[in-house]
């Protein structure tokens, strides 16, 4: 049985890979291969070690019908359609747990980047514009007492809401698909529906599962709910944002601020206007790009190959009804 690695992975996955004598094929160039290219090469495979947002939708599933299963590099497996793999029954496997400190933090980061307008005044600095103090001029907002707004509160967003609670001494409310009695005594956090969400949070923070039915579900309708001096942070996924929309949010002061680590669509190009804004901080998907988190990751990919090579369950599995 053969692995391909659409892209190199830290060198802890492989050496497990290696370590238990498994073939693998990492793709050998540094170039994004074309959907074509990358649909002949599963076919060629067993298994997939996914690196990236590669479209795995029925018509992949169809073309690569040896696929026995496949290890996704991240937690999100909004890439996949589950329905297609389990159909087939076939293992998708993801990362959990050994980015959420990583992405976490930079969650936290953007929060205060955008109340205190970094990224701008850092702009001013490059732009020759340092200029002489004014006691009017680039104001900021401090944290302290606000209230957290988390929409997903899972293992990334816990550690979100734990950061500004200690930091801030933050209030923390959330919206869910189901509560979480345990976090909610951990966080002294209080369950609201979507709409108590918008109203209340000073800083609203995305760290759900994306899915279709929330596609772009913070729209001009939901940042008008939000306060004018509301921050809107996401680290989760592009997808759940309009960008138009957020762009007239935060030019009409609707809301105060946004700080995005994804995008929609991603990457975004180097002249989006939501760039140019001195309220809008924005990083290039970096969420994981520690050493630890990355290390992690590809442990966490490798341990889901192997079992599956081992015909056992995978540790990692986000659709565990395959084996049932």
């Amino acid at each position: 049985m053969k692995v391909f690695i659409n892209k190199n992975i830290p060198e802890a996955g492989i050496k497990l890979l290696q370590d238990k004598g498994i073939s693998f094929t990492i793709n050998p160039t540094e170039n994004l291969l074309s959907r074509e290219e990358f649909i002949k090469i599963c076919q060629e495979h067993d298994a997939l070690l996914s690196v990236g947002t590669n479209n795995l939708d029925e018509d992949f599933f169809q073309q690569c019908p040896n696929l026995k299963g496949i290890a996704l590099f991240s937690v999100g497996f909004d890439s996949v359609t589950i329905p297609s793999a389990n159909s087939r029954k076939i293992p998708v496997g993801n990362t959990p747990d050994v980015l959420s400190r990583a992405t976490s933090d930079v969650a936290f980061l953007l929060m205060q980047s955008v109340a205190r307008k970094s990224f701008f005044n850092h702009k001013r600095i490059l732009n020759n514009d340092w200029g002489s103090f004014d006691p009017l001029a680039n104001l900021g907002q401090e944290l302290y007492g606000k209230t957290l707004g988390i929409f997903g509160l899972g293992r990334i967003g816990i550690e979100m809401a734990k950061k500004c609670k200690a930091a801030f001494g933050m209030k923390i409310i959330y919206h869910n698909r189901s509560r979480k009695e345990d976090a909610e005594k951990e966080l002294d956090a209080k369950y609201v529906d979507f709409e108590t969400l918008l109203a209340e949070s000073d800083v609203l923070s995305i760290h759900a599962n994306y899915s279709a039915e929330n596609n772009e579900i913070f729209n001009k309708n939901a940042f008008a709910k939000m306060k004018p001096n509301s921050i809107f942070i996401n680290t989760a996924r592009g997808k759940f944002q309009n960008e138009n929309d957020l762009f007239d949010a935060l030019t009409n002061n609707i809301i105060w601020g946004a700080g995005l680590d994804v995008t929609n669509p991603e990457p975004m190009k180097f002249d989006n206007p939501l760039l140019s804004l001195p309220n809008c901080c924005i990083l290039p998907h970096i969420g994981s790009a520690t050493y630890e988190a990355r290390n992690g990751m590809a442990v966490c990919a490798a341990q889901n190959i192997i079992a599956l090579f081992e015909n056992k369950k995978m540790p990692f599995c986000v659709n565990e009804e395959v084996y049932s």
